[in-house]
């Protein structure tokens, strides 16, 4: 059970992972173009400007979900490296807990302002302003999510898995 969840998990990931190359493909050609149209044409796509930027709120969110399952968000651990075992796992549940109310804050507050937005709609390309607060709770719910699987893992005197930085060898 645990090995199919596992496997969920990891295609869920290169799904996600594939999804934020997608965006700034899209972002990149249209903003790209539209600079192009611009200058040389004196024209340009009025739509590029929102969508690049709903695009970009969308990178940003649901690429920290991705950063977190692979460690790369940033840390100090001078504290922590100093304590032992026990220390340091009760550092991990206690900082586990902060972060899912801050994951609680976080879904409350998006979720509210998601639901608000949905008849609002951007001027130029029509799509309802509650789509990027949506970006927002997908990152509560899969920042809280990873979160919780730690704090099991923790609670079970598990150690943290090992990550490696992009581009080391072993990544």
């Amino acid at each position: 059970m645990i090995a199919r969840l596992a496997r969920l998990s990891d295609r869920v990931f290169t799904l996600a992972e594939w999804l934020l190359v997608l965006a700034l493909g899209i972002m990149v050609v249209m903003v790209f173009g539209n600079v192009v149209l611009r200058y040389a044409f004196n024209s340009g796509i009025t739509v590029t400007d929102e969508v690049s930027r709903l695009l970009f709120v969308w990178l940003t969110f649901l690429g920290a979900v991705v950063v977190l399952r692979q460690g790369g968000h940033l840390g100090f651990d001078l504290v922590t490296a100093a304590l032992p075992r026990a220390g340091k796992q009760v550092c991990r549940v206690i900082s586990g807990l902060l972060i899912l109310v801050c994951c609680a804050v976080l879904l409350r507050g998006s979720w509210e302002q998601a639901a608000l937005n949905m008849g609002n709609l951007a001027p130029v390309s029509g799509v309802p302003l509650g789509w990027t607060y949506a970006s927002a709770v997908v990152a509560g719910v899969g920042l809280g999510l990873l979160t919780i699987a730690d704090l099991v893992a923790a609670l079970m005197g598990h150690e943290p898995p090992e990550h490696h930085a992009a581009g080391e060898a072993g990544a």
